[in-house]
């Protein structure tokens, strides 16, 4: 008999509750715990904001690996001297992929999972670049506490546990060669860690260790990439030494939109970011009476498909296509889309604007410099590749593109694909009001449509905007609602011709982060109820 007490971490029979957390010297807010305090104890020794958050950054692809990794984008907007600066470090495409070469190995779709999905991982470098032009310690000083979660082992969390267990019942059963690495990585026990389980991954803490020794080099131009590109060449892959030496990160500028007084900042395509502007620019010239009323929410819903239909058919690589920004985002073309919206649910289509399982955290530090941060492998552990004896999983974004030759976002080499994952930033008056986001595939620009509507046209504090029921819309007249979403307005929603699915869980529902500056100069943190969120301050 045990001398422990027995109980079940996934089970709650009582509602919790979470205050806004306030901190004066710094903040992260993170989805992991562990991932949090790595970033504070960097910001303790003399950090700034972009070393917390490579800190916590690295920390999530030990601590989180059920939805980022090594091998994954990332984006991140940077307020710092006095303005707001963006960085796209989403990879792109083997030089061989084409329409033609997949058609010829059979494929009329781009694959889900495997080599042909995994694009040139993005994270690592732009890792490296905001280390070198925004950082203030080394990469090593940086990575030490996700080098030490993996070497010496951390307690695996609730909400990842669940995580972990659904991927090992998809990953566990793929048998091409590829795909060994993935059971050796990530279930080495021949089943997924559980919650409070020790974890660790001597193989993932020394390619980070080699990773800060030569600042991002190891893995695009040394031995580290070779590594991998000889196994891609056993097992049937498209990486090459070219592909990795070729990639690096882009510096962007963001874009806006002015939402009731609050400047609402994302970053441009080929991000998803502009679908949550475009949204926004159509429900400002709506009246909001209530939040939770069913006349709220289908107007939030018919703004978010007027966007998605557009978002879906032009957002691209702007390197190899033309995007119409400017137009997507122009006050005419929210008018002219606003008046689509009728009292009844529509499937909507594109206009034509040329007429008129992810991770976020956001940190903050002492001197006012602030980091809206996420990375992903897009669909949980990615492509289900994993070199053996990394700890690197591969990203599936790939899965994004098209094989349409017409459309914008169709598959060619060293071309960056659609991309689902967007850090936000919101402003007032040229001021910074701070960091937010949520992650989850397309659930993303619907949470910042309703995590924004929730703080500027309902007054509800960080906590309560992301505490609040969610709705997301999956395509058609398809919308799912989470537990605790108001019935009555429900069943409202669906005698106006929205197709009303409720959910048991509110696991596929976003997982968000906030922090806002107060009048004080101290930071206000919030951070999600529907994962393993924690806000560490200082």
């Amino acid at each position: 008999m045990s001398d422990v007490l027995s109980f079940d971490p996934h089970h709650y029979r009582y509602p919790s509750h979470r205050n806004v957390v306030y901190g004066s010297r710094g903040m992260v807010a993170a989805s992991q715990p562990l991932a949090a305090q790595a970033g504070l104890d960097v910001l303790k020794k003399g950090g700034n904001a972009v070393d917390a958050a490579l800190a916590t950054a690295a920390a999530l692809t030990v601590v989180e690996p059920t939805g980022n990794g090594l091998g994954s984008d990332a984006f991140a907007l940077i307020w710092r001297d006095g303005r707001l600066h963006g960085i796209n470090g989403s990879g792109f495409a083997p030089k061989s992929w084409s329409v033609e070469s997949y058609r010829s190995r059979g494929w009329e779709k781009v694959p889900t999972f495997g080599w042909a999905a995994a694009t040139v991982p993005g994270a690592v470098a732009a890792w490296c670049e905001l280390s070198k032009k925004m950082g203030r310690l080394s990469l090593k000083e940086v990575f030490a506490p996700a080098i030490d979660y993996a070497r010496k082992g951390y307690a695996v969390s609730v909400t990842t546990a669940y995580n972990w267990e659904k991927a090992y019942q998809k990953y566990s059963v793929m048998e091409s060669p590829e795909f060994v690495g993935w059971v050796q990585t990530f279930a080495p026990k021949g089943r997924a860690p559980r919650a409070g389980e020790i974890f660790r991954s001597e193989g993932h803490a020394s390619t980070l260790e080699a990773i800060a020794d030569s600042m991002g080099d190891a893995l695009y131009r040394g031995a580290l990439g070779e590594k991998i590109v000889a196994f891609a060449e056993k097992t049937g892959g498209f990486f090459t030494m070219e592909d990795f030496a070729a990639f690096a990160p882009e510096w962007v500028e963001p874009i806006s939109i002015n939402y009731k007084g609050y400047d609402v900042w994302e970053i441009p395509p080929n991000g998803q970011g502009i679908c949550a502007l475009m949204a926004l620019n159509i429900l400002k010239g709506l009246e909001l009476r209530e939040r939770d009323s069913a006349d709220t929410y289908h107007k939030q819903i018919e703004a978010i498909k007027l966007a998605f239909a557009d978002v879906h058919r032009y957002v691209a690589d702007q390197r190899f296509s033309a995007v119409p920004v400017r137009e997507m985002i122009s006050e005419n073309y929210a008018d002219a889309r606003r008046k689509l919206i009728a009292e009844k649910a529509t499937d909507f289509r594109a206009g034509d604007p040329m007429r008129g399982g992810t991770v976020y955290f956001a940190a903050a530090d002492e001197d006012g410099t602030m980091v809206s941060f996420i990375q992903s492998n897009y669909m949980g552990f990615g492509s289900g590749v994993v070199c053996p004896g990394t700890g690197i999983a591969f990203n599936n974004r790939g899965a994004c593109f098209t094989m349409d030759a017409s459309h914008p976002n169709v598959i060619a080499g060293r071309k960056r694909p659609y991309n689902t994952i967007i850090p936000a930033f919101l402003t007032k008056n040229g001021k910074p009001v701070g960091p937010f986001g949520v992650m989850g595939g397309f659930m993303q620009p619907q949470g910042h449509l309703q995590v924004i509507s929730n703080v500027v046209d309902f007054g509800m504090n960080p906590q309560e905007a992301l505490d609040a029921p969610r709705w997301q819309w999956t395509g058609g007249m398809k919308v799912i609602v989470e537990p605790g979403f108001p019935a009555p307005e429900a069943l409202k929603l669906a005698a106006m011709g929205h197709e009303i699915v409720p959910e048991v869980t509110s696991n596929d529902f976003g997982r968000g982060e906030i922090i806002w500056k107060t009048d004080e100069g101290s930071y206000a943190g919030a951070t999600e109820p529907r994962t393993d969120g924690n806000v560490a301050a200082w």
